[in-house]
């Protein structure tokens, strides 16, 4: 049954794609914003992260490994505020579909992990509307570790979770604690209603996936331009 705006408090649509470093949740947000803007639907794309406001603290914190879990949680939770405020909620009220590369579900695994209380991280993102449809890009750690090596690329400190003490070793560190984060995001797979998607697939055939859930719970007329 097709979803439409009755029981929604903004006549817009919120969807969120998460999962781990390297699963390819933004090639696939990149993809659906392209193909919801070819059917001339109204759709705003907001990324993890972006915030001017905070974004030179956040880089330089990062950069001296000066973060505290606390800090590291504030700093996320006033990009996300920021980013809310300016784009994501004038966008809902405004009748576009939002898409969402990482919600809030992001920081609810990563601050969880990093012992942070869980009603005091949910108390920070209380003002923030329920997702109306979130994927999870579902990859196995070994997948991820190999996607890193075979681009070269090295994880940085806090997202290996050097932070935690996990392992002295960068590489080590990083699965262990991309691990959690994995487990901490199947955890909320059934609390949350998340749509599941085998990230091991090739590149269309995930974004077909996509494509066609978000066609058979929405109504996609509802977002068409000149029709709000």
């Amino acid at each position: 049954m097709k979803r439409n705006n009755t029981g929604r408090k903004y006549p817009g649509l919120l969807i969120a794609i998460e999962g781990l470093n390297a699963s390819g949740k933004s090639t696939q947000v990149h993809l659906l914003y392209e193909w919801l803007s070819g059917m001339h639907c109204r759709v705003f794309y907001s990324q993890w992260n972006t915030s001017e406001i905070v974004n030179e603290v956040y880089r330089r914190g990062k950069k001296t490994k000066m973060l505290t879990p606390t800090t590291f949680s504030l700093i996320q939770a006033t990009d996300f505020s920021d980013r809310y405020d300016r784009q994501i909620l004038p966008m809902l009220k405004g009748g576009f579909i939002v898409l969402c590369d990482q919600y809030v579900f992001t920081s609810y695994a990563m601050d969880r992990i990093r012992g942070c209380d869980d009603t005091w991280i949910r108390g920070l993102y209380q003002f923030a509307m329920p997702a109306d449809l979130v994927f999870y890009l579902n990859l196995p750690i070994h997948l991820t570790m190999q996607r890193l090596h075979d681009a070269r690329i090295e994880p940085s400190y806090f997202d290996a979770g050097m932070d935690l003490k996990l392992s002295q070793d960068l590489f080590e560190s990083y699965r262990l604690f991309q691990g959690r984060m994995h487990n901490e995001y199947l955890a909320m797979a059934k609390k949350y209603d998340f749509q599941l998607i085998d990230a091991t697939l090739k590149i269309p055939e995930q974004q077909q996936i996509i494509r066609k859930m978000l066609q058979t719970t929405i109504d996609l007329k509802e977002f068409k331009e000149g029709k709000h």
